[in-house]
């Protein structure tokens, strides 16, 4: 075979050195953290990763595809997160441990976090069940902890829902009005729920 057929044919081949698609969804989520959605282009991020542009389109048709793969992504960090917190939590606080990683990790991400609800975002099948992988654990933390073991699954259920319609919407809260990197929102909200329906 001579040189120039072997050229070729390590052209018609897939391009791949190590784990590409991790690589590129890294410089993605870097992009998308240091200047938002606009900065995500499939062209830009071929440059930045030092690759062919059609290596990147081997792996994400589109930006929308991309951007996807992003959120996906995230609620997979997430899930992570809330394991590691439902692990440390002392016996009797998990919900509140699971509530403020959650928090913290939204705003230590605002970027990534906006992403992962977007209306487009959250339609997409593989962020739903990356969505539904980490709501899971904060349901099964919930359900160990000393205050909820008395409850049949639906209540506990019910329980995680609110815990994470809570930790959305403080973070959302923190995250549209800037408020400050010690502000203590979530540790309010946790308190202001006790208050309401009694410590427990």
């Amino acid at each position: 075979m001579s040189w120039a057929e072997t050229d070729s044919a390590r052209s018609r081949r897939p391009y791949h050195v190590g784990n590409l698609r991790a690589q590129l969804l890294d410089e993605a989520r870097a992009l998308l953290e240091s200047g938002g959605r606009s900065e995500l282009n499939l062209r830009g991020l071929a440059a930045r990763a030092g690759i062919a542009a059609g290596s990147v389109y081997h792996h994400y048709a589109s930006k929308a595809a991309l951007m996807a793969g992003l959120a996906a992504v995230g609620f997979r960090d997430l899930e992570a997160i809330l394991k590691d917190a439902a692990a440390t939590a002392p016996e009797d606080t998990p919900i509140r441990t699971c509530a403020l990683a959650y928090f913290e990790f939204a705003r230590s991400q605002p970027a990534l976090y906006d992403l992962m609800f977007d209306s487009v975002m959250m339609a997409d099948r593989e962020v739903i069940a990356a969505r539904e992988s980490a709501f899971a654990v904060l349901e099964a933390a919930i359900g160990q902890a000393r205050s909820q073991q008395h409850r049949d699954a639906d209540t506990v259920h019910k329980v995680a829902l609110a815990v994470w319609a809570c930790g959305h919407g403080a973070a959302s809260l923190t995250l549209a009005d800037s408020v400050a990197a010690d502000s203590t929102l979530m540790e309010d909200v946790i308190q202001g729920l006790e208050a309401l329906f009694g410590r427990r």
